[in-house]
């Protein structure tokens, strides 16, 4: 009897290249040219950079001049808390489920960093943030705050566009995380009323290693390498990655897309976690707005790095939470925000996207319910 094919459900860690994408670099890496070049070839590059940010700039509602590519969603994201702290910030408010990479930078600018509380479900607590400016010290600089449109474990939607308008009216600046949510909602930079927004082009379906910051008017910025190069506005120097560049602009047109073919990733995704749900796992943020294809389902006494390697061995691969750092499967502090810090260390992520079918996730829910009745089995034995 031959084995099932692999399931791959981990798509908020690096989505599966489009084909669109993977003809587009490889396409752009047989043009050998710099694209800074004044010659025939190097406007050829410089044309497939153009065309690939006029593709960015579509699926998050900007202007071609407000992108600058990056290496991808961490780089933006420093660039973006960098910018705000060189300005005259000295006191950033981070979302205390913020992605690693926005916390890091925070921590690292050398300033006193904020943590802002979120609800059970992983919600920011509007409350907290208006009374938290509404006693903003000016002898802090302008405010800045940093919140993820979407979280890449529990995939909850936060609600920015309020966000923004308490930020705004306190005088700060907003720095938005999309890397999750580009591509899989709606998403607006001017409607959520961003300062500088991040996107990561692997996570949309396109190359590793390229992504894009969104620049509004009043965002602050300071050059990632000073005294350098003019390219991406001398904001982040050194010659483009054009093939990466060329993918992942074609991958955000298929996303863009693709967009309306949502629905029926959220209803299989929910007949999953109600199976999961039946044997008792509790599923992390399932009050909240989430993305159609993210659940992080928590189930006490079945460690994550257990349920990640007994889905493994059967076919079937998800994550235990972010991806992004090391490779080790460590306590969630998303989790652990949300008030479940007994739990954190027993969630399991899955995570479907643009190739992902209605028989990936039953088999998800087989193969999960499978190895949970085995461990608790075991368990019970012992």
């Amino acid at each position: 009897m031959s084995r099932p094919d692999p399931v791959y459900l981990d798509y908020n860690a690096t989505a599966p290249i489009r084909p669109e994408a993977y003809d587009a670099a490889v396409c752009a890496l047989r043009l050998g040219a710099n694209p800074s070049s004044v010659h025939a070839g190097g406007r050829v590059a410089r044309a497939a950079v153009e065309v690939a940010r006029s593709e960015v700039a579509r699926l998050v509602g900007a202007r071609d001049e407000q992108v600058i590519f990056t290496s991808g969603g961490t780089e933006a994201n420093k660039l973006a808390v960098d910018g705000a702290t060189a300005g005259g910030c000295r006191r950033p408010i981070i979302l205390a489920t913020e992605h690693d990479s926005t916390m890091r930078a925070a921590t690292g600018s050398g300033h006193w960093v904020e943590a802002w509380p979120v609800s059970t479900q992983g919600l920011a607590d509007l409350d907290w943030l208006r009374d938290r400016l509404a006693r903003w010290d000016k002898a802090d600089g302008a405010p800045f705050v940093a919140i993820s449109l979407a979280n890449s474990e529990t995939g909850v939607i936060q609600p920015v566009a309020e966000v923004a308008s308490i930020v705004r009216e306190a005088g700060g600046l907003l720095h938005v995380d999309a890397v999750q949510a580009a591509g899989k909602i709606a998403v607006d930079v001017t409607t959520l009323g961003a300062d500088t927004l991040s996107i990561s082009g692997h996570k949309l379906g396109g190359p590793q290693g390229v992504g894009a910051l969104i620049l509004s008017p009043r965002a602050r910025m300071v050059p990632r390498i000073p005294l350098s190069g003019g390219q991406e506005r001398g904001l982040r120097t050194g010659t483009e990655n054009v093939s990466g560049i060329a993918g992942m602009g074609a991958a955000a047109t298929a996303a863009l897309r693709d967009l309306p073919r949502s629905t029926p990733t959220a209803l299989w995704r929910d007949a999953a976690a109600a199976r999961l749900k039946a044997e008792g796992a509790v599923i992390a943020g399932e009050g909240a707005p989430r993305l159609p294809g993210a659940l992080c389902a928590v189930t006490d006494g079945f460690p994550s790095e257990l349920q990640v390697m007994m889905l493994d061995l059967d076919g079937v691969m998800v994550s235990a939470g972010s991806a992004c750092s090391s490779g080790k499967v460590t306590n969630s502090m998303v989790l652990t925000a949300m008030g479940m810090l007994g739990m954190a260390g027993s969630a399991v992520r899955a995570s479907g996207g643009w190739a992902t079918v209605e028989a990936d996730w039953r088999r998800f829910a087989d193969v999960w319910v499978s190895a949970h009745r085995r461990h608790t089995k075991r368990r019970q034995v012992a």
